[in-house]
């Protein structure tokens, strides 16, 4: 076809616009013409629409038999590849520029809806230089996924076009977080008309802290697994090595963060550092539990009955509750975790990351945009 030949030259010289005029002609006449498919996705490519372009690309890619439009396709998406790459990294760079965008962070990927997956995974894929599947492989169904360490401003530019391809993430700097105000309660002493807490600050001194419940904007929870060591039995080695010391989780401490972001501080509730036999009384709110000395309550007693006063003045408050799942992707980030103060009060032998991950859920939780 001689109007195949011209809507070439045309692309060849950059003439879009006469190209245009006649891939219409063109798409009324044969518009399954793989050629004239090709020619658009060229005409998209180089007038910037790159996600129009690759589209085509690619379903030329699937359905195309002729070897030099298969071809032509793979070199098509090879272009909009490095371009995408070129201006990722400019950007990087134009970022890096500010002081303040080379502070450490982290890229968080929320989930993302069955629907959108496919589409989701061919993007990230071609940012992580992956198959669609292994890519599909990081994206979340439920839960946050720890993603991406590194510069803020470089998170920042991987976040944005990733935002901008459908894939819901946000970044948080290290150093908020690390900033933050962590009070550890001990006790409640009243709940209206305002309460006030007995709590530790991060240098461990006591004191005392008067709110209001408006303050409070979400609720962060976290189950932290107990471990002791003990000896597991393995019948498929040596007879005298057959028993080898392993940690097994015992018990969980029960967390309760409450953020109150004009004060940039948490008040952070632990079930095995609260004191019940101080302040408050929260026997009195349950029938069940009214007539008992509350030396007979248990801890899991006191604790549920503690959260469920909370929860009638925090109805406003969200609560976060997907931490474990957090955890699971963030453990092995160890050097990044151990930038990060947990003042967590748990009965532990040695230092757990665990402690890490929920300040580090918690924070990304206190910074997540709204």
């Amino acid at each position: 076809m001689k109007e195949l030949e011209q809507v070439a030259e045309a692309l060849d010289r950059q003439d879009y616009r006469q190209a245009a005029k006649l891939l219409k002609q063109l798409q009324q006449q044969a518009p399954q013409n793989p050629w004239v498919q090709l020619y658009a996705g060229r005409w998209y490519e180089g007038t910037d629409k790159l996600e129009t372009a690759e589209k085509i690309y690619r379903k030329l890619l699937k359905d195309a038999t002729n070897p030099k439009i298969v071809a032509q396709a793979r070199q098509g998406l090879k272009r909009i590849e490095t371009i995408e790459q070129n201006r990722r990294q400019q950007a990087i760079v134009e970022a890096k520029a500010d002081p303040s965008n080379t502070e450490p962070g982290v890229l968080i990927l929320e989930p993302v809806p069955p629907e959108q997956k496919q589409t989701a995974a061919q993007t990230l894929a071609r940012m992580l230089k992956t198959d669609p599947y292994t890519a599909r492989m990081q994206l979340q169904s439920r839960g946050w996924r720890l993603y991406k360490t590194g510069e803020i401003g470089e998170l920042k530019v991987y976040g944005q076009e990733m935002l901008e391809a459908g894939i819901p993430v946000f970044w948080v700097s290290l150093t908020d977080i690390q900033k933050l105000h962590v009070f550890r309660v001990q006790s409640i002493q009243s709940l209206s008309p305002q309460p006030t807490i007995i709590c530790q600050n991060q240098a461990d001194q006591l004191g005392s802290l008067t709110f209001s419940w408006q303050e409070v904007t979400r609720q962060v929870e976290g189950l932290l697994p107990l471990f002791i060591e003990a000896l597991d039995y393995d019948p498929r080695r040596r007879k005298l090595d057959r028993f080898r010391h392993k940690e097994i989780t015992q018990d969980y401490g029960q967390i309760l963060d409450l953020h109150l972001p004009r004060r940039r501080c948490i008040l952070r509730f632990c079930d095995h550092s609260y004191n019940f036999q101080d302040g408050i009384d929260f026997s009195q709110f349950s029938p069940e539990t009214r007539d008992l000395p509350q030396t007979q309550n248990t801890t899991r007693i006191n604790w549920n009955l503690l959260t469920e006063q909370l929860n009638q003045w925090l109805i406003h408050a969200p609560t976060w509750s997907e931490f474990t799942a957090f955890a699971e992707t963030a453990l092995d980030y160890t050097q990044l975790l151990g930038r990060l103060q947990p003042d967590i009060d748990l009965p532990r032998k040695s230092e757990s990351l665990w402690d890490n991950a929920f300040q580090l859920y918690s924070g990304l939780v206190f910074f997540k945009p709204v």
